[in-house]
């Protein structure tokens, strides 16, 4: 994924790309041949970074994947992939082609590489003023002399709690998948001599089941005490061993007798790589620059994946198949971790970026590698365009270059906001068609009971935050505890501070209020409210003969400036709380909750003392057609979705939703741009709602829709006189490019339909260019 998304980026960009892949199809562990879901900061929804999803080219491929292919068949993966590269001019694409052998200029910079093609019998010879190695085992900068390491550092050397006392060489493994299918009747299966005799030789044996299959056997894994490299065949044989062995037990054990009609629809014939070497740049990624979500002035892209190391023996290990520990949100990657520090012409992209064996553990999986080979991608362009080495972007006075042409092809780099001077959005005024003042999410027929705590994630403005209402029921007089939170990083949602506490009491009874005493968390005040009245009667759950009451809640809580809260609902098994149907831009439903197959520890993430990672809670949201809105009232309405918004970014919700919203009685929403005078406009880039919060696993997992329920569906372009300059009557993706004639106008209409019902239109960006 890493070289594919580095290649469309670099022709994109305007540059002649030769991308050369030693399999028949692109995509890396994500293809046919490997089968493994594509995952990056989102981590399955399973952690505290909310609208995580990668942005630019790889968005683009997920978004693509998800409208085409929801079900996650691989093969139709390969084909998207592959029509993405042949669609661009500027590559040319040798399948099938293994690079053996490297020439060099002189000692610190490559001149060609030669490489063969096994199915036409061609030998290659490519020669270029840059090189970009993004092969996993790094083979080109390992035959140039790049500096590179494998295995673990040691913690002394860069302080990381989570490293190892003394250094050592053993690695994560490599692993193979199976899938299955249901034949309609009785298969029998005949095990290859080969195949594991002995089952209970894995510690988990028990584990295996007829259901799961594909990468959900993430865990079938081996090689991490041999030479990941120059020992893959014989690990693969051992993969092999193992996986036909699993199946034998599974279909002629008896203990599965819901597999007698499945058979074997495929088997992995390469292994897919965690790790094997990792190359040095000018800056190492380490544990710290993760866990702490440190800052660099070079930032280019992000990360958010977990610290996700395994035990060398894989499969074979009694000890857990992962060890994973999360961030308290995404952090930003240098640039300078993305090209070799002592081969001058060669970027690094993909798993083998400058990092420690610690925090490669996070840096490592897909989507965080094709967002980090876009930067590299746009880097070559300027390089080539300006003449000019990797190491000179690394140059404040480029550096900012960088960031700028990175940000206006979707690319999201945390904390960064970079000035455009040749977008003519960023000087122009803005009006719109409507604008959503949130009054209010109307109850639906649906409640939930609070069997755990839950929370709406809301952006508010500076000021005094507006009362709420929620609307909930309990057949007990029952006390609920309401509190306000917030995170204390910024741009992050990990919900560590608690900013104010209030205790109601709902039920069938009036009840004085109970003093309210508060943990050891900061907090500024608190309060008690007492809630009397009837709104409204419900006839479905197990609550049937009590009845909706309204909550009101003045948070009393002044913000300083715009930013993210929480209201949480606490625990409480004896309430429930009424539902809204109304979803919206910028604002989620969030639950208490671990993810099992991202977190080990449940709710919350307690790790031992010492190994430098931070103990706290998941608030999770829960994938639709679930994690509907909790019903609420705002007095004053919440004004967070101003018009102005879409004229500086970032394309997506961080310190505020970042977004215009229309009202939703907006039957025909527009935002129309204007000058003081006539400008001529060629291009125009409108930045829509995506879900960025989805992770949109691209293989085996199901996905209930193919369009986001956020996204305008049809776009239209008009100028001042109302003449229709461009249209997209089927739109899907993120960012809605039109190249259009050149127009002369001093106002820019923007027309957008497609939302749902229950979904009001957003937008996150309009940039306007005059070519």
């Amino acid at each position: 994924m890493a070289g594919t998304c580095c290649a469309i980026t670099a022709a994109r960009a305007g540059i002649q790309v030769v991308l050369i892949q030693d399999r028949p199809v692109l995509g890396g562990n994500a293809s046919s041949e490997v089968r493994l879901w594509i995952l990056g900061a989102t981590s399955h929804m399973g952690n505290n970074n909310r609208w995580a999803r990668e942005g630019g080219v790889i968005d683009e491929i997920l978004v693509e994947n998800q409208y085409r292919n929801p079900e996650g068949n691989p093969l139709i993966f390969d084909t998207i992939l592959l029509e993405k590269v042949v669609e661009e001019p500027n590559i040319t694409l040798l399948l099938n082609t293994a690079v053996f052998e490297a020439s060099k200029h002189d000692s610190d910079s490559i001149e060609a590489v030669r490489a063969f093609c096994s199915q036409n019998s061609t030998m290659y010879d490519v020669r270029a003023p840059l090189f970009c190695d993004a092969s996993g085992d790094g083979i080109l900068g390992f035959m140039a002399g790049a500096a590179f390491r494998m295995g673990a550092e040691s913690r002394d050397e860069f302080g990381e709690g989570f490293a190892p006392a003394q250094e050592y060489g053993e690695l994560l493994g490599h692993s193979m998948y199976f899938y299955t299918k249901d034949v309609g009747k009785s298969v029998r299966f005949v095990p290859p001599s080969y195949a594991l005799k002995d089952i209970t030789k894995i510690p988990r044996w028990r584990s295996f089941n007829a259901k799961e299959h594909g990468c959900q056997l993430w865990w079938i894994e081996y090689g991490g005490r041999l030479d990941t490299v120059h020992q893959t065949e014989q690990i693969k044989w051992e993969l092999w061993k193992v996986i036909y062995g699993v199946w034998d037990h599974i279909k002629n054990s008896g203990q599965f007798p819901e597999a007698e009609n499945l058979t074997l629809e495929w088997v992995g014939q390469i292994p897919g790589k965690r790790e094997s070497r990792r190359f040095e740049g000018d800056t190492m990624m380490i544990q710290q620059d993760l866990i702490e979500q440190r800052q660099h002035d070079d930032a280019v892209s992000f990360g958010g994946w977990a610290v996700d190391l395994h035990p060398a023996d894989g499969v074979f290990s009694e000890l857990s198949g992962c060890t994973q520990w999360h961030s308290k949100g995404v952090y930003q990657i240098p640039y300078r971790s993305m090209y070799s520090r002592n081969i001058n012409n060669l970027f690094l992209a993909g798993r083998i970026i400058s990092a420690s064996h610690v925090a490669f553990g996070s840096t490592r999986v897909m989507a965080t590698c094709a967002h980090n080979a876009q930067a590299v991608g746009i880097a070559a362009a300027i390089c080539s365009q300006e003449s000019l080495l990797p190491r000179d972007i690394a140059q404040p006075s480029m550096i900012g270059r960088l960031q700028r042409d990175l940000l206006r092809t979707g690319q999201h780099i945390p904390h960064v906001g970079i000035p455009d001077e040749d977008d003519l959005a960023e000087t122009a005024g803005i009006t719109a068609s409507s604008v959503l003042q949130l009054d209010r999410l109307p109850p639906s027929d649906q409640f939930v009971l609070l069997e755990r705590s839950r929370a709406m994630l809301l952006p508010v403005n500076a000021g005094k935050l507006p009362k709420i209402r929620f609307w909930v029921r309990s057949d007990k007089d029952a006390q609920l505890e309401i509190q306000l939170r917030a995170c204390s990083r910024p741009d992050s949602f990990t919900p560590d501070e608690i900013l104010a506490e209030h205790e109601v009491f709902v039920g069938t009874k009036h009840r004085e209020p109970q003093a309210l005493v508060a943990g050891g968390t900061r907090l500024n005040h608190s309060s008690k409210h007492i809630v009397p009245s009837v709104i409204a009667s419900a006839e479905t759950g197990p609550y049937m003969q009590a009845t909706f009451r309204p909550i009101d809640v003045d948070l009393d809580e002044v913000i300083e400036a715009p930013r993210y809260v929480m209201v949480c609902l606490m625990e409480n098994a004896e309430v429930e709380v009424a539902l809204s149907d109304v979803r919206l831009t910028g604002v989620l439903s969030l639950c208490q909750r671990g993810h099992g197959a991202v977190s080990r520890g449940g709710a919350i993430q307690e790790p031992p003392e010492g190994i430098g990672i931070e103990s706290f809670e998941f608030w999770l949201p829960e994938r639709r057609p679930g994690g509907k809105n909790i019903a609420m009232e705002f007095d004053p309405p919440l004004e967070s979705f101003e018009p102005r918004a879409v004229l500086h970014g970032p394309e997506r919700p961080t310190s505020s939703a970042n977004a215009w919203i229309a009202d939703s009685d907006d039957e025909s929403p527009w935002i129309e741009l204007s000058w003081s005078e006539p400008k001529s406009i060629s291009r125009v880039v409108v930045a829509l709602d995506n879900d960025f919060d989805h992770p949109m696993e691209s293989a085996l997992m199901g996905h209930p829709e193919a369009r986001m329920p956020f996204c305008a569906s049809v776009i239209r372009l008009r100028d001042r006189d109302g003449n229709l300059l461009a249209e997209n009557s089927d739109n899907h993706q993120t960012r809605c490019e039109f190249k259009i004639r050149q127009v002369e106008t001093d106002r820019l209409r923007i027309e957008l339909e497609g939302a749902s019902e229950s979904v009001p239109i957003g937008v996150f960006r309009v940039r306007v260019f005059q070519s």
